[in-house]
């Protein structure tokens, strides 16, 4: 059976978010959807906490809709979201998502994330360029960052960054570094995947190569979510990479 929606869900020592990720899933999607949860060679148990939630589930229908991947070890964020990009494409869906499992980002608004890009497609319909992604933006709404709990040097750097970012490419965006994001699949099949970065700029190489090849870029206002968890993100050596990524645009120009 091909759906319409592919979600995939980097998953790295998140046994005790990830079942919560995947509960705010909205039904009316989860319908629609394949949802793959890959394992990046967690310590924890995040094995366990997602078969549990699939012996939990509500009903057997939506435990057929989940699967689970695992990596022996840990290779990384980029690789994860290469394998799912692959993977959503390999199925046929017509639009695929991210959806981390840390519980930082609205699974419960991958709805209004998936209808904003149909409805886009069914009004366009070849009379502008289509739209490539939509990503959810924490700086949509002042302050909200802030009353999210992000930390003061990544509300700096993200600010610092973004307004860099906004100068080299043509669409200027509120928050280009966040990782909820769904994909227009039409957009993705362009990407050569080897290419890409094995790190945590990949999102913003593939929105960056969006903007460059004369695609639409949308953004939708998502709450800031931040508790105790502990991030996997080198904050330096990940400027240092965007930085690059910008230079490089600017001398392409």
């Amino acid at each position: 059976m091909i759906f319409d929606y592919f979600i995939f869900v980097p998953a790295y020592n998140v046994a005790a978010t990830l079942a919560g990720v995947l509960g705010r899933i909205p039904p009316a999607v989860m319908e629609r959807a394949q949802v793959l949860v890959i394992d990046d060679g967690s310590k924890d148990d995040t094995r366990g906490a997602y078969e549990m939630f699939v012996g939990a589930a509500p009903n057997t229908k939506n435990a057929a809709h989940l699967e689970y991947m695992r990596f022996e070890f840990n290779r990384g964020y980029g690789a994860v979201v290469k394998c799912g990009i692959s993977e959503g494409l390999r199925s046929g869906a017509k639009y695929i998502a991210c959806l981390h499992g840390d519980g930082q980002y609205p699974a419960e608004q991958l709805g209004e994330f998936f209808a904003h890009l149909e409805t886009a497609d069914i009004s366009s319909a070849g009379n502008s360029p289509a739209i490539a992604l939509v990503q959810g933006s924490r700086r949509l709404v002042p302050g909200a960052a802030r009353a999210g709990n992000m930390p003061l040097h990544k509300r700096i750097g993200g600010a610092f960054l973004t307004a860099i970012e906004n100068i080299a490419f043509r669409q200027k965006l509120t928050d280009r570094h966040s990782g909820f994001i769904v994909y227009n699949a039409e957009f993705l099949k362009t990407l050569d995947l080897a290419k890409l970065s094995p790190s945590f700029d990949i999102d913003l190489e593939i929105i960056s190569i969006a903007d460059a090849c004369g695609y639409r870029l949308a953004e939708l206002p998502i709450p800031t979510r931040y508790a105790d968890e502990k991030s996997n993100l080198n904050v330096v050596t990940y400027g240092l990479r965007v930085l690059r990524q910008v230079l490089r645009r600017l001398c392409l120009r």
